[in-house]
């Protein structure tokens, strides 16, 4: 077998793969838990998250991620102000912002992929508003932010032959150092912050 017959025997199914149809934009939404380790284990605990995002495939093995992820109060806060209008409840909320990419593995409507990126995260405190038209200064609410990065895998499936509806499972796993004000039993210090977020996701694509 000459070189040419070799390099052609090699790339043949990469070059079938790229004259497939695949759909170029996917978003998704999703719900799951997410646990809190390294040094805020201890401080904060599991709590309900939710998830949403963006993909961009520009190539049949190759997507551009950017998505939001939220978690429901891990630090435990449940505190009151008072305000002119009453007492308004506080929460504590976690937010993450991942920002990076995958490479994926496509198997008749079977997706597997993985990637990761950077990210950014932050933790803070919030006043329930009285309406949508009248809002409350929170004096007392804290929060602390940082940056690090994240790593996800994913399984998921096309649900129809069009390939535009699909359901799957993805874990992340994310790593930064935050800093800032204290948040329940969260001390005000730079802190080494992992968190595993996971969870069932529905997509559309086209």
């Amino acid at each position: 077998m000459n070189r040419a017959a070799l390099l052609l025997f090699v790339l043949a199914p990469v070059l079938v793969s790229a004259q497939d149809w695949y759909p170029k934009h996917n978003f998704s939404i999703g719900a799951g838990l997410a646990r809190p380790r390294g040094d805020i284990g201890g401080a904060l605990g599991d709590a309900p998250a939710l998830n949403i995002g963006y993909g961009y495939r520009f190539h049949p093995n190759f997507q551009a991620d950017i998505g939001f992820d939220t978690a429901f109060g891990a630090a435990g806060v449940n505190d009151y102000l008072y305000t002119g209008i009453g007492y308004q409840r506080i929460r504590d909320y976690q937010f993450f912002v991942p920002m990076g990419g995958r490479a994926i593995i496509p198997i008749g409507r079977l997706m597997i992929s993985g990637g990761g990126g950077g990210a950014y995260l932050r933790y803070s405190e919030h006043l329930r508003q009285p309406s949508d038209y009248y809002r409350v200064d929170c004096p007392v609410c804290t929060s602390r932010s940082g940056w690090g990065y994240y790593g996800l895998v994913n399984v998921s499936a096309f649900l129809d032959r069009g390939r535009h509806f699909r359901a799957g499972v993805t874990g992340k796993m994310y790593r930064a150092h935050t800093e800032g004000e204290s948040l329940g039993a969260l001390p005000a210090i730079r802190t080494k912050d992992r968190w595993l977020v996971i969870g069932g996701e529905f997509g559309f694509s086209f």
